[in-house]
């Protein structure tokens, strides 16, 4: 039994329980608070996470095998020759924008310049195949420079190796995101000035790959490829085995970015897109972070545009344009841009949506991709996905991969302050200073 003075009155209260360390461990984990451990700083950024965007290890491999159902084994079932191409080229979109979704969705990064990414990729590819079939044909040059009776530049010669030009779609985007990356960044560039930089950037460099007609074709771009990686392109099978190729390369990307986001480097990614200054007091540098998610959603860029080229057969200054990518910005924003499966499931759907409705509304399908961004942006601004994540059981429900996720951040447990009581029926005086709070309890008498 313990006393309760309060402004000079007592009443008797209910004995209470010490809180023993234990105790307070199992309180805090039953409300979903921390204790102020040596691990609170890794505990606050995880809070910052959005839990309900990010499936746990079940939900991810179930997603990743549904989708492996879809593109490995049911569309080279039901789809023909032609379409299965088609779709080809919509995978190459979706790698595009799982990286926009790790950038823009989790880093708040609106990067409106893939396309820069997606053509240094692209072109990658295209002048090494170009080099291979010009090598075939005995050709000491590719065809279209004989017939501009140019002579070969000498940065054309390395990429007669598939081992360089790998090298090159890995390692030349992620170079130029991360020189662009740390000269922005740590000039605290954000929001619109990244997105309009972005856009420019894209913008001259499709102008400088059409004033190029000498050495990449111009506005024609590089097209008519025979082969790939000495495979000829005229046979289906190869065809097929090259989407099967991009299928797989777009599941094990979802892979990565889904490892990413559960990591530390995705919570500090989102701490930083929430409170950049909050992540730079803690002792981070905010620039580094925003800049390794920006070359890595570059690097994925550039990869889909090298899978782009084999596919299509053919690249040009049309394909990575201003429009081109934002057109790869709305797929993802309809999608779902801070979840995991919503940026892939939206470039698929926009992808589709453009090659079918464009070819009976050729010139309406402009406006509609403009309405959709807009009902999206006022109706949904969490994308297609946000639908279901409404629905998901949270606070610890059935079905939560996130037990005590509410959507919150949590806050460490207060030491017990004189006035604060955890009894029924206990009223809080802290804020009345003139009438004390004094709990005495039994051993504490003389």
């Amino acid at each position: 039994m313990s006393i309760t003075a309060t402004g000079g009155t007592s009443r008797p209260t209910p004995d209470a329980a010490p809180r023993t360390p234990q105790r307070a461990s199992a309180s805090a984990r039953g409300t979903g608070r921390t204790l102020p451990t040596g691990k609170a700083l890794l505990a606050g950024l995880r809070r910052l996470t959005g839990g309900p965007e990010v499936p746990g290890p079940r939900h991810a491999m179930i997603g990743l095998g549904l989708l492996a159902l879809g593109l490995l084994v049911l569309a080279p079932m039901l789809l023909t020759d032609f379409r299965l191409n088609q779709l080809g080229r919509f995978i190459c979109y979706a790698i595009v924008a799982v990286g926009i979704g790790l950038a823009w969705g989790r880093g708040g990064m609106l990067t409106l310049g893939q396309g820069v990414f997606f053509g240094l990729g692209a072109y990658a590819m295209a002048m090494h195949m170009q080099l291979a079939d010009a090598e075939l044909q005995g050709l000491a040059a590719p065809q279209f420079m004989l017939t501009f009776g140019a002579d070969m530049p000498w940065w054309w010669e390395p990429f007669r190796s598939g081992l360089f030009t790998v090298a090159a779609i890995l390692l030349l985007p992620a170079v130029v995101a991360v020189v662009l990356g740390l000269s922005v960044f740590t000039r605290r560039v954000k929001g619109a000035y990244f997105a309009i930089l972005n856009q420019a950037m894209v913008f001259a460099f499709a102008v400088l790959l059409v004033g190029q007609q000498a050495t990449l074709n111009g506005s024609n771009g590089l097209s008519g490829f025979q082969s790939f990686l000495g495979f000829s392109l005229y046979d289906p099978a190869n065809r097929r085995a090259i989407y099967l190729l991009g299928a797989a390369v777009l599941i094990l990307l979802v892979a990565i970015a889904w490892w990413m986001m559960r990591s530390r480097f995705g919570e500090l990614l989102v701490a930083t897109r929430d409170a950049e200054e909050r992540v730079r007091f803690l002792g981070y540098n905010p620039a580094l972070i925003k800049t390794a998610a920006f070359a890595t959603a570059a690097v994925m860029a550039s990869i889909g545009g090298a899978l782009f080229v084999p596919l299509v057969g053919i690249i040009s200054p049309a394909e990575i344009g201003v429009v081109p990518s934002i057109a790869f910005v709305i797929g993802v924003a309809i999608g779902g841009r801070a979840t995991l499966f919503g940026p892939v499931i939206g470039a698929l759907a926009v992808a589709w949506a453009e090659s079918s409705l464009a070819e009976t509304f050729p010139s309406g399908w402009s406006y509609l991709q403009g309405l959709l961004l807009v009902l999206v942006i006022a109706i949904l601004p969490g994308g297609v996905a946000s639908i279901l994540t409404r629905f998901r059981p949270r606070d610890g429900g059935p079905g939560s991969d996130h037990p005590h996720d509410s959507g919150q951040p949590d806050l460490p447990d207060q030491p017990d302050q004189p006035g604060h009581s955890d009894q029924p029926g206990h009223s809080d005086r802290a804020d009345h200073p003139t009438q004390p709070d004094l709990t005495v309890q039994e051993g504490d008498r003389p």
